[in-house]
C-alpha cells in the first residue's frame, strides 16, 4: 500500500492570533513495502504529518493519496482507511480504556463493522502475535506491567490488519529488552506480511539500524529525503537543525580525525566493524 503526500499544508488556529503553520507544502511518496524513518527536532511537524496519513487531521491545503485514492474526498470511506493505515502513538498504552484486555483489542475491528467471530479471531491472533498469554486476556489492562500494556495497545492496531504501520517513538520508555522486542516485531511484520513501515524516532541509531530511507523535517517542511547512508552523510546540516548522527558514525569521524584511514559513511556497527577489519587486513 503506497502513500503520497501532495503539497500538504496544515495551519493550527487558522484565522486567529494563535495561527501556526505546522506543515508547509510537504510532498513525498512512500512505496508499498518500504521501511522509512521520519526524523526532525521537537516541533518540526512529524506528529502532525502522520496524523494526516490516516485521516485524523484534514489538510488546510493539498491532499493525501493512499493506494491511489484521495482520502480527503468527501465520500472517501474513512473506515477503509483506518483499517489499512494503522497509527501507533507515543505511549499508546495511555489509550487503553476497556474493562479487559480482550475487549480493548476487539474495539478497533468491531468499529470496522466486522462479524463478531471475525472480530474475536483478529483480537486473539493479534494478542498472540505480541506475546500476550491467554491468562491475561480477561484481566484489566491497568493491572498489567508497562511493557505488557504497550503490547496490548499495539495488538489493538494490528487487529485492524493494516497494510501500513506508522509508529511514533514506539520504544519510548522501554528498557533494552523491550526495544529489541519492538524492532523484532516490526521486522517480522515487514518480512512476513510485506507491511509498509513509517517510523518516527529521535534515536539516530534505531533509524540507522532499521530504516532504508529517511525523511527529515524542519519547520514543517521535508528538507531531506534519501537513503539512510546519504542523509547521515550530511552531519553538519543535521546538527545545525538540532539533530544528531549515529554513534557509530561519530566514532568513525573521530578515528579519521586522529589519523586512522577509515571511511566515515558507516551508520551501523556491522558496517563499522567491516571497515576496520578491511583496514587491518590490508584489503
Amino acid at each position: 500500500m503506497s502513500i503520497i503526500a501532495d503539497h500538504l499544508s496544515y495551519i493550527y488556529g487558522a484565522g486567529t492570533t494563535f495561527e501556526v503553520k505546522a506543515l508547509d507544502d510537504v510532498s513525498f511518496k512512500i512505496d508499498d513495502g518500504e521501511y522509512v524513518g521520519l526524523m526532525g527536532h521537537t516541533g518540526s511537524g512529524k506528529s502532525t504529518l502522520v496524523q494526516h496519513l490516516n485521516g485524523l487531521l484534514k489538510p488546510s491545503s493539498g491532499t493525501v493519496y493512499v493506494d491511489g485514492e484521495d482520502i480527503c474526498e468527501r465520500d472517501y470511506d474513512i473506515k477503509k482507511l483506518r483499517g489499512g493505515v494503522g497509527l501507533v502513538f507515543q505511549y499508546p498504552e495511555y489509550q487503553l480504556f476497556e474493562e479487559d484486555v480482550f475487549s480493548d483489542v476487539c474495539f478497533g475491528p468491531k468499529n470496522l463493522g466486522l462479524p463478531r467471530s471475525e472480530v474475536e479471531l483478529r483480537a486473539y491472533e493479534a494478542l498472540k502475535q505480541v506475546g500476550i498469554s491467554d491468562d491475561c486476556f480477561y484481566q484489566s489492562p491497568f493491572e498489567l506491567s508497562g511493557g505488557e500494556k504497550r503490547r496490548v495497545a499495539i495488538a489493538g492496531v494490528l487487529a485492524m490488519k493494516p497494510k501500513v504501520l506508522i509508529l511514533d517513538e514506539p520504544t519510548a520508555g522501554l528498557d533494552p529488552k523491550g526495544r529489541m522486542w519492538m524492532f523484532d516485531l516490526i521486522g517480522k511484520l515487514r518480512s512476513e506480511q510485506g507491511m509498509t513501515i513509517l517510523l518516527i524516532s529521535h534515536s539516530m541509531d534505531d533509524l540507522a539500524e532499521n530504516a532504508g530511507r529517511l525523511l527529515v523535517m524542519d519547520a514543517g517542511r521535508i528538507v531531506m529525503d534519501g537513503s539512510t547512508k546519504e542523509v547521515f552523510s550530511y552531519c553538519g546540516e543535521l546538527m545545525d537543525m538540532g539533530l544528531d548522527i549515529p554513534d557509530v558514525t561519530r566514532v568513525m569521524y573521530m578515528l579519521r580525525e586522529r589519523g586512522v584511514n577509515v571511511g566515515t559513511d558507516a551508520v551501523t556497527l556491522d558496517e563499522a566493524v567491516g571497515d576496520i577489519l578491511k583496514l587491518y587486513s590490508g584489503k
